[in-house]
């Protein structure tokens, strides 16, 4: 990936983004999941086809016989740099359906065989912000141990943490353990993309990730914290021998592997998201009654490690 042509995808991607976001937003509140993601879907790809680059999909939709577009292994783009691409044109589908806070559309680029190719599993996630010292979690640890070393880290108390968890059953006993250690617990509905890129903002309350999610969304997490700093570990889970079977179908042989983030995103990695509703990362699409629609946007670069916020007006 060229210096020049890197810096103009950097840019190239907020209007991937945004088109997503803003297709996805016109179903905000609706009720209808499948079909605010299937909007911003159709958008994405459209928006994609025009950027000059050739990608491959690493991460998407899922596979071809499943989703008819951004599926794995499509390739978009007019031609150009040979890159991996892992996106959630909706991340957050439930979020948006309902009108609720952190619905995101977001993009990752990497050069080619950057992204781990994650199949549609959980992953056990651990994540943390910049400035503390490497090697601080471990999923091998105990709740307590991560707390507390990053609380010591920090110059904190264990009882002045703050744990973002996905708001699921398969998560009481990490919250009860983080609790009887006294630790705060901020449970959240869906979107934990946002809550893994929530630990890097020191005024935001937040101060690591914990629990299963999506596998797909932990890869796009780990290219997020690559531009912006912190460190993150991974651990595919799997329920039965199809998700196994599917694993083995990507490439991956251990099944048992830990993931650093640099497993999960290596080398040059460019991350964009659009909100689609308000939320703790970003403002979502408005629509003003003149006819104009807003955006917000955050874009970053592992190489360069350059944070933008894009606020950007459209024409309805």
């Amino acid at each position: 990936m060229s210096k020049d042509l890197s810096r103009t995808l950097v840019l190239e991607m907020v209007r991937v983004t945004e088109a997503a976001a803003i297709a996805a937003s016109a179903l905000n509140g609706r009720g209808d999941e499948k079909a605010a993601d299937a909007a911003a879907v159709e958008a994405m790809r459209t928006v994609l086809n025009e950027m000059p680059l050739d990608g491959v999909i690493v991460i998407g939709e899922g596979e071809r016989d499943e989703a008819p577009m951004l599926y794995i292994g499509e390739k978009v783009g007019t031609g150009g740099p040979r890159v991996d691409i892992a996106l959630d044109p909706l991340e957050g589908t439930t979020i948006c359906a309902r009108a609720q806070q952190n619905a995101l559309a977001v993009i990752a680029v990497a050069e080619e065989g950057g992204l781990l190719n994650a199949p549609d599993v959980y992953m056990d996630k651990i994540a943390v912000g910049g400035g503390l010292p490497e090697g601080i979690i471990d999923l091998d640890k105990s709740v307590s141990e991560n707390v507390t070393a990053v609380a010591e880290a920090r110059g904190k108390k264990v009882t002045e943490m703050m744990v973002c968890v996905l708001d699921r059953p398969r998560h009481s006993q990490l919250i009860k353990e983080l609790r009887e250690i006294g630790c705060g617990v901020k449970l959240i509905g869906d979107g934990d993309v946002a809550g893994v890129i929530n630990t890097t903002d020191r005024s935001g309350g937040v101060d690591m990730y914990m629990g299963a999610g999506g596998a797909p969304e932990g890869v796009l997490a780990a290219a997020a914290l690559r531009c912006i700093g912190g460190q993150m570990q991974g651990r595919l889970l799997f329920r039965n021998d199809d998700e196994r079977a599917r694993a083995r179908k990507w490439g991956i042989t251990d099944l048992d592997r830990k993931y650093n983030m640099e497993d999960m995103a290596s080398g040059d990695v460019i991350f964009a998201a659009t909100g689609v509703t308000d939320g703790s990362l970003l403002e979502g699409v408005h629509r003003s009654v003149d006819g104009y629609i807003t955006t917000e946007t955050i874009v970053m670069r592992s190489k360069s490690k350059t944070v933008r916020r894009v606020k950007a007006q459209h024409v309805a």
